[in-house]
């Protein structure tokens, strides 16, 4: 391993559109935490979503701001530990050298969710790069605290093709909760990252039938790489009658929503069949009002969220290391840590690129 350097660089947001390469010092890791060299972090939606000022709202009233700053963004990354304690490297099993991610929350593992095996829920949770205590990874190094989950990853993959692990786990977590059937029709609306990872994991319950949906035509390309069966440019066909042709009239068995566009909420209720399963995994830019009699008085539907990647980042590390996903066609922009404006703006745009990321020299 090489000299651990005193300083270097970081992405650091200090407000809304308010982000800057700075010099920092490297950080120090304490008892049970480990410092790990960053090798690539992806930019996701949430990141934009941060980058643009958004604040998380309930109804009328606000609650606690989308982001703390300053702080280090990124919380899907893959990196080397370069040191570590006895105590760190026992509970997670790893050594210096190794390659590494950690899921994107940091637990408390106290609380009643943390108790319940929820972690995922937890109350008074950290995510790398929205909490000061948790800095991200959009910067040379990065600090594994001591209650991190940490998985070790193939140093055969591209550094942007491990850290793909994170979306990957989040969509593999849609799937579990949606549960489909071998008889199932599955229909995923959105071909980013997310909706890529849905496919793949759906394909992997072997449902009767994977429909994707997208209105660009190299994604939808791409979906049929990642296990669809069908691929419908929203643009240009009426969806709800081509998923009535597919299931003789009656609609599909499962919707993963995974645009984070309001209309593809309607879209799915309307696309499902009665006592259909609707699983919502998007970040949404504004809010968003259905028809909630279709939910109850026409279809009787579960309409179920997803939240992160629980107890799914093992098989996500299975499935990257199996080679059954196109990770070249994946991962289509890496970009160094100063170029960090350009990948915003590539994710914020959409039409260039599927996954944007940064890789600190």
């Amino acid at each position: 391993m090489s000299e651990i350097p005193d300083s270097m660089q970081a992405v650091v947001c200090h407000g809304p559109e308010d982000y800057r390469l700075t010099e920092v010092p490297v950080p120090v890791p304490g008892p049970g935490e480990a410092l790990v060299r960053v090798e690539a972090v992806g930019i996701c939606a949430s990141d934009l979503k941060c980058y643009h000022g958004a604040t998380k709202f309930w109804g009328d009233a606000q609650r606690a701001a989308y982001v703390e700053t300053p702080v280090t963004p990124g919380h899907e990354f893959v990196g080397r530990v370069v040191a570590l304690d006895e105590t760190a490297a026992e509970r997670w099993g790893v050594s210096v050298g190794d390659r590494v991610t950690s899921e994107q929350i940091v637990p408390c593992w106290e609380c009643r969710y943390c108790l319940r095996g929820q972690y995922h829920m937890c109350a008074p949770h950290a995510i790398y790069g929205f909490k000061r205590r948790t800095p991200g990874a959009m910067a040379s190094y990065m600090i594994f605290p001591a209650g991190a989950l940490v998985h070790k990853i193939s140093a055969d993959l591209p550094p942007a093709q491990a850290a793909f692990v994170e979306p990957l786990s989040c969509a593999l977590h849609a799937v579990e909760r949606a549960d489909p059937t071998f008889d199932d029709v599955v229909v995923v609306a959105g071909c980013g990252p997310i909706g890529l990872g849905m496919i793949a994991g759906a394909r992997a319950r072997f449902p009767r039938k994977v429909v994707a949906l997208d209105m660009a035509p190299d994604k939808l390309a791409l979906a049929l790489r990642c296990g669809a069966d069908e691929a419908i440019n929203i643009a240009e066909t009426d969806v709800v009658a081509a998923i009535m042709d597919l299931t003789g009239g009656y609609g599909a068995d499962v919707y993963l929503e995974g645009t984070g566009h309001p209309s593809a909420v309607g879209q799915g209720l309307n696309v499902l069949r009665k006592q259909g399963t609707f699983v919502e995994y998007s970040v949404f830019g504004s809010d968003v009002s259905v028809d909630w009699t279709i939910i109850s008085d026409d279809k009787e539907l579960d309409v179920l969220g997803a939240h992160l990647g629980p107890h799914t980042w093992p098989a996500a590390v299975r499935m990257l290391e199996s080679g059954v996903l196109p990770l070249d066609d994946i991962c289509t922009h890496q970009l160094p840590l100063a170029d960090f404006q350009r990948g915003l703006d590539l994710v914020g745009s959409g039409k260039e690129s599927v996954k944007v990321s940064l890789i600190p020299e």
